[in-house]
């Protein structure tokens, strides 16, 4: 009992040292990402669509990226020079006060002219939710992996 104490009791001090820290979503493993997504393709962006839209206190941008295709490592139905348009999203918190506990999207943004590797996720799981409206979202929140340009 003096043991189940102690634990519940760091685990309790963790969480208010930390904060809303711990609701951010971890990095995952490339191969954690080519396992959670249907597709990984590699590209240069070549353009950043985005628009921002505020619900209650939190102010989120959400992006498309066009990626002209280089390779497609993983998944079907994309072929060289094809254009891939992989959708993400980061958050700020727009409220008074600190932020509850909650993810701020997605890491390591790309931009454009960037050579990538993106991990995607079409009609499945990314990290986030399930999606089924045929899109291509971007897994997790670290599913860009910038490549050396040739």
């Amino acid at each position: 009992m003096r043991t189940s104490f102690l634990f519940a009791f760091s685990v309790g001090v963790l969480g208010v040292i930390c904060g809303g820290a711990l609701a951010e979503k971890l990095d995952l493993p490339p191969e954690g990402l080519a396992r959670v997504g249907t597709h990984v393709v590699v590209g240069k962006v070549l353009a950043i669509y985005e628009w921002e839209e505020t619900q209650g206190d939190w102010r989120t941008t959400r992006y498309v990226a066009e990626i002209q295709a280089a390779v497609c490592e993983k998944g079907e139905g994309i072929r060289k020079g094809d254009l891939v348009y992989a959708r993400y999203w980061h958050r700020e918190w727009a409220g008074k006060g600190d932020p509850p506990p909650a993810t701020f999207g997605h890491r390591g943004l790309p931009s454009v002219g960037q050579v990538l590797r993106v991990y995607l996720s079409r009609n499945a799981y990314d990290g986030f939710g399930d999606t089924r409206d045929g899109g291509f979202n971007v897994v997790g929140a670290n599913g860009f992996q910038p490549l050396p340009r040739d």
